[in-house]
């Protein structure tokens, strides 16, 4: 089944220096772009991540430092990566817990102001854990009838991860083609950021997930702690995590500041439109 969409839907992995969304670093990045139309645009990065590949590592993927001694960085490619992206939606294999999470880390850090506000994202692993519990490899054998070759090389994941995708659809009645329906069934609980660090309650106001104020509204800790926020920024937390956290203490800022420029003759038609509703 191929897939519907009303835009271009963005396959894609990485391969890193570990685990650690704000320290670790890209050494691989594989890119395919569908477009609604059917039409592919493919391509493959090695990056120099400027950190060392810890051994262990390297045994996974196979990517030496020696390999990409010589690549560019991510910064040098970063501008490349977010115009091949441009608005389309993402997709990938666990890319909610950790691709997406770790791409807009280095997109940030290279000084682009990546966001996924009028993005959907499909995690292909969500789907296939609801229906099957299997890895990257047990999916392509049950779901494409096929060895997956080459698996921790990032072109081969990704090129897995979208023919996954596609027999997903075939094969399950109730899964719907459209990336909406797509990202919805694939999502974990819904996050503010993509670490997990701040999560919508069943309200759509932002909580914390961690720490001392775990559960606790972000806007009110913030006006109950203001240092909290300070804190944060000068931790070891993600970029996207603090520059969430950033924008919920403008958006307070503003409400604060519309009602303090409100002149005293505007407050009391305020207070007295208030007393009329009663």
């Amino acid at each position: 089944m191929e897939l519907n969409l009303t835009k271009p839907l963005v396959f894609f992995d990485l391969e890193t220096t570990g685990i650690n969304i704000a320290n670790d670093r890209i050494v691989e990045i594989s890119i395919l772009k569908i477009f609604p139309n059917g039409t592919q645009e493919s391509k493959t990065w090695l990056v120099n991540p400027e950190i060392e590949i810890p051994p262990h590592v390297t045994e996974v993927h196979g990517i030496t430092n020696e390999k990409v001694v010589n690549e560019p960085t991510f910064k040098e490619l970063a501008i490349t990566i977010h115009n091949m992206i441009g608005d389309a939606d993402l997709a990938g294999f666990n890319s909610n817990r950790f691709d997406i999470p770790l791409l807009a880390e280095e997109l940030l850090r290279a000084g682009i102001d990546f966001d996924m506000e009028n993005r959907k994202a499909v995690d292909v692993q969500v789907i296939f854990h609801k229906k099957e519990q299997r890895t990257l490899g047990a999916g392509y054998k049950f779901y494409c009838g096929k060895d997956l070759e080459d698996a921790h090389s990032a072109e081969a994941d990704t090129m897995a991860t979208y023919e996954i995708l596609k027999a997903q659809l075939d094969k399950y009645d109730d899964i719907e083609n459209s990336v909406d329906a797509l990202s919805e069934y694939s999502a974990h609980t819904k996050r503010a950021d993509f670490a997990g660090f701040i999560l919508f309650d069943d309200e759509q106001n932002e909580i914390f997930s961690f720490g001392k104020y775990k559960g606790r509204k972000v806007e009110e800790v913030l006006k109950e702690n203001p240092g909290y926020n300070s804190w944060i920024q000068q931790a070891d937390f993600p970029l996207y995590t603090k520059k969430v956290l950033r924008q919920i203490k403008e958006r307070m800022s503003g409400a604060k500041s519309a009602t303090d420029t409100m002149t005293d003759e505007e407050k009391l038609k305020a207070l007295q439109q208030k007393f009329n509703l009663r």
